[in-house]
C-alpha cells in the first residue's frame, strides 16, 4: 500500500513538473499578485491586529507581487533560420 502511494506521488510530481514552463509574463504577474496579496494580508493583519491593516497589506502585496512577477518572466526572442521560426528564452 505504501509503495502504491509513493508511485502515485512520483507520477503526480512528474505531471506537475511538465506544467512549470507553460506560463507567460501575464501568468507570472497574476501568480505574483495572488502570492503577494496573500502574504501582504497575513503580514498586515498580524502587524496591526485589525482588518484594515490586512486589507492595506493585501493591496500593497498584490501590487508588489504583480510587478515582481512580470519583471522576472523569462524573455523570449524569435528568429528565422533557413526558413524556420525558432524561439529562444533566457
Amino acid at each position: 500500500m505504501m509503495k502504491r502511494h509513493l508511485w502515485q506521488g512520483a507520477l503526480l510530481g512528474l505531471m506537475a513538473l511538465g506544467l512549470t514552463a507553460c506560463n507567460t509574463p501575464q501568468d507570472r504577474a497574476v501568480g505574483g499578485a495572488l502570492i503577494g496579496g496573500a502574504a501582504g494580508a497575513v503580514i498586515g493583519g498580524a502587524a496591526t491586529g485589525d482588518v484594515g491593516g490586512a486589507l492595506v497589506g493585501g493591496a500593497i502585496g498584490a501590487a508588489g507581487g504583480a510587478v515582481v512577477g512580470a519583471a522576472t518572466a523569462p524573455r523570449c526572442e524569435y528568429y528565422y533560420y533557413r526558413g524556420r521560426r525558432y524561439r529562444e528564452c533566457y
